[in-house]
Order: C-alpha cells, then sequence, then structure tokens
C-alpha cells in the first residue's frame, strides 16, 4: 500500500520504519529538513519538507493517490486539518492521533464529521496498559484476544520459582489450568520453545491462558501477588490522569507526586479522591515521607527516561512489590532489565502497534488476515488472531498431521466462546479463532502462511 505520513517524531519516525519493514510505500512529510534526511538515509523513504497540512505539499506527496494518511505531528489541531485535507484530496483512510482529552469526548463526532478511520490517544492507551499490569502485578505484560477470552501473559522466572529447572513438557501438570507456554526469552534470544525445552533461572516466558484462569495459574505457580491497591505515581502527565481517573474507580488508594503547582491544582480539582503532593518526585527524601515503601505499585510517568528509570530502581530496593516504568527511548530495554525495571511501557510504541494492526486489516484482500496483532517480548515475536471463515486443507484434520513451518506456535483455538489450548489430536475448525506466536523475522498474513506447503 501506498502510505503517507506527516510528522517525523518518535511516532512518526517508529511508524515509519515499521511500515515501510513490511514492504508498504512510505512517504513522510516534515516541516524539519535534518529528521528527514536522516529518515530518508536510515530508512530509505522518499520525503517531503513542508507543512502537513498544505494541499501544495499534500498533492507533491501523492496524498491523492494514497490508501491512508497518517497524521502524528505533536499538534492536535495539526493532525484533524491534514486528515481532512487528505480526505477531501481522495485518501482513502486516514488516522489522526489526538491527544487532547477534551477531544478525547468528542471522538464518535470527529469520526463521523471528519470522515477518520480512526483516532489514536497514545496515553490513554499507555494508561490502559499499566492499569491491566497493576490489575495483575506479577505479570509484565499482558495482551488479550478474542474479545477478552484468552490472554498471552509474560512471567521472569525468579529463584524459588516452581518452572526453574522443569520441562516445558511438565507445565501443564505444574500449572493445572489451561495455559500454554508459547515464547521464552533468554539473554534476547527469543525461542518458539517445543515440550523439551528446559527453563532456567531469569527466563522471561509467555504464556496463553483462558483469561478466566489468570488467579489460578500465578496462584499455583507461587507468583501471585494481589491487585494494587495503594499506588504512587511520579509525574502529573495526561498519562497519569487518564490512569488515575480509572484507579479511582476501582477504589485504589492513590498519591501523585508533580513538580508544577499549577499542574497539581488542575490534578486536585479534577482528581479530588486522589493525594496530590506538589514536590519533585526525584528527590528520595519526598518520597520516603510520602511513603513510597509502604505502596504497593510505583509508576514513573514523567517526560524523562533517567527520572524514570532512577525512581524505578529505587523503588525496587526499597522492596515496592511492582514498579511501572513509561519509556520513550525503548532501543535500551535489555539494559533497563538488567537493572530490575521489567514493566516498562511505550505510548509510541503502543501507537505505532495499534497503527499497524489496523493497516493490516487493511491491507487484508481476503478476508483471512489477522484480526488482531500484538509485538511481544520487545517486538521479538509476534501473536496474531485470525478467524476462520471456509473450511480449507488445513480445516478438521488433526494438528499433529499438519506440517507447521519452523518457529511457529499453535497457542490456542477458541471455538464457541470456549478457549482450547491445542494438543496434537485437536482440530481447527470452521468458524475458530486461532492465535499463533511466531518470531518476528516470520510473514504470516494469513492463517495458511504458518503450514509447510501452503502458498500465502
Amino acid at each position: 500500500m501506498k502510505i503517507v505520513i506527516v510528522g517525523d517524531g518518535k511516532v512518526g519516525y517508529t511508524l515509519t520504519k515499521r511500515l515501510s519493514e513490511e514492504g508498504h510505500d512510505i512517504v513522510v512529510i516534515d516541516s524539519n529538513r535534518n529528521v528527514l534526511l536522516q529518515s530518508q538515509e536510515t530508512l530509505d523513504v522518499a520525503v517531503v519538507d513542508g507543512n502537513g497540512a498544505s494541499v501544495e505539499v499534500q498533492l507533491e506527496a501523492g496524498v491523492a493517490a494514497s490508501d491512508l494518511l497518517i497524521a502524528a505531528t505533536s499538534g492536535d489541531e495539526i493532525n484533524l486539518l491534514c486528515c481532512v485535507v487528505a480526505r477531501k484530496l481522495g485518501c482513502r483512510h486516514t488516522i489522526a492521533r489526538v491527544r487532547n482529552p477534551e477531544y478525547d469526548q468528542q471522538i464518535g463526532f470527529l469520526k463521523d464529521e471528519l470522515g477518520l478511520s480512526m483516532v489514536i490517544n497514545p496515553e490513554k492507551q499507555a494508561a490502559l496498559e499499566i492499569y491491566r499490569l497493576l490489575q495483575f502485578p506479577s505479570f509484565l505484560k499482558r495482551d488479550s484476544f478474542a474479545k477478552g477470552s484468552v490472554e498471552l501473559v509474560e512471567l521472569k522466572i525468579k529463584e524459588s520459582n516452581v518452572l526453574a529447572g522443569k520441562r516445558l513438557d511438565q507445565f501443564r501438570n505444574l500449572a493445572n489450568v489451561n495455559a500454554l507456554v508459547c515464547a521464552v526469552d533468554r539473554g534476547g534470544v527469543i525461542t518458539i520453545p517445543k515440550g523439551n525445552f528446559t527453563l532456567e533461572l531469569g527466563d522471561k516466558i509467555t504464556i496463553a491462558a483462558d483469561a478466566g484462569d489468570l488467579v489460578r495459574l500465578i496462584k499455583n505457580l507461587g507468583v501471585y501477588s494481589p491487585k494494587a491497591q495503594h499506588v504512587m505515581i511520579i509525574g502529573g502527565s495526561r498519562t497519569a490522569k487518564y490512569l488515575a481517573q480509572r484507579l479511582i474507580r476501582s477504589k485504589v488508594n492513590l498519591t501523585i507526586i508533580e513538580k508544577d503547582p499549577q499542574r497539581c491544582l488542575d490534578l486536585s480539582v479534577s482528581l479530588p479522591e486522589a493525594t496530590i503532593v506538589n514536590g519533585n518526585g526525584t528527590i528520595q527524601e519526598l518520597l520516603l515521607e510520602e511513603g513510597i515503601a509502604k505502596m504497593d505499585a510505583v509508576v514513573t510517568l514523567t517526560g524523562m527516561d533517567e527520572e524514570n528509570l532512577i525512581v524505578s530502581m529505587f523503588a525496587d530496593y526499597l522492596g515496592v512489590p511492582k514498579s511501572v516504568t513509561k519509556i520513550n527511548r525503548t532501543e535500551y530495554n535489555n539494559v533497563y532489565e538488567s537493572r530490575g525495571i521489567d514493566s516498562i511501557v511505550s505510548p509510541k510504541l503502543l501507537t505505532a502497534n495499534a497503527i499497524t494492526r489496523y493497516v493490516r486489516a487493511m491491507d487484508d484482500t481476503t478476508g483471512i488476515s489477522a484480526i488482531t496483532l500484538y509485538r511481544i517480548v520487545d517486538g521479538k515475536a509476534e501473536a496474531l488472531e485470525f478467524t476462520v471463515k471456509n473450511n480449507t486443507d488445513y480445516t478438521d484434520t488433526p494438528l499433529m498431521k499438519l506440517r507447521v513451518k519452523p518457529n511457529i506456535l499453535i497457542a490456542s483455538i477458541i471455538r464457541q466462546r470456549k478457549v482450547i489450548i491445542p494438543s496434537g489430536a485437536d482440530e481447527i475448525r470452521k468458524g475458530d479463532n486461532v492465535i499463533i506466536v511466531t518470531t518476528a523475522d516470520h510473514a504470516v498474513a494469513e492463517l495458511r502462511d504458518i503450514f509447510i506447503g501452503e502458498d500465502a
């Protein structure tokens, strides 16, 4: 597809890299010539220097003949105007990044009246991700499939974990729930494991499980932590406000530390149930005075990665059970994890993942492409959900008789709302939803792509 991306900042660059790697024809528009040159040289994409809301600039970029325009500048109004102009020029689909909470109440109206295909709010996406993690602090990450019926959760094997030193063919007996280990990250090397794989201390494992079994799963594995009831947020950002609203509705005792007095005043008015503290959340004395050591969880949401990392490390040092760290520079994730920073949330990656899912759905001309897609284990693997709409060569055949390509695993089958963690005797049937996990180097556009001998 031909895609025009307006804005070459953190989100724009991440999208350009991701979508160009997937083989799309990308043109980037930005008014900063230096960042455009960098994208042109490193990603080998076409660039246009200018105002993305200008008709002339969009015409130069070929928007009129494009399949999709993504507006990801720092200004909401500019993004909306870019999409309006693109639609008038004939672009088939438009996506706008909109961050202002005031517009959040009008998303339905904006989509209908401006002809937007998708509106995405990175801060709101990040807040939802963090909230889900705080519901199950034992997990490093959670992703949902099949309308919430199945979850892919990530755990780290620490000392005294019952899985350490165990083969995967022992996992079901130990977990005693409907679940399957579908990916292992060992020192940055990703494995889609078989039953004879032995788990080791320090491994990060991704487990596919029936959503209703999550509590039993972590209790049986001996890693249960109760839902966080006392939470401290460092930084009163938009993400913090979205997260605070969810936590307050869940009756969580919440403290927010923010150094801007006016922002503190605004938060105290909109969040009267929370304790708002005006101060520098990176100062140890203040953190201790406000009770960081007694918190169930600490969430660092300042605008600086370095500050977020330092405070999360301090929380870990004090023995706080859970810390969630907002990070923009995700290329150093392995370094962060080596310092005890496990649960990392990146708004730009969440945004890129959501838009990538939409683009793949757009690119589907057969109706059998993935309906859900997540990048897992730091983007080194993918989990995809497919709906089987017709009978095929691979339906109604025991899985043991089908030849699945290497480094691909059928993680679960959902049939009439029942979650099946498949064995060799199970079959894929018409009407099923099927979740597969694969390393990121595999190009899986359709379910048939996972089988040897099937044409893409």
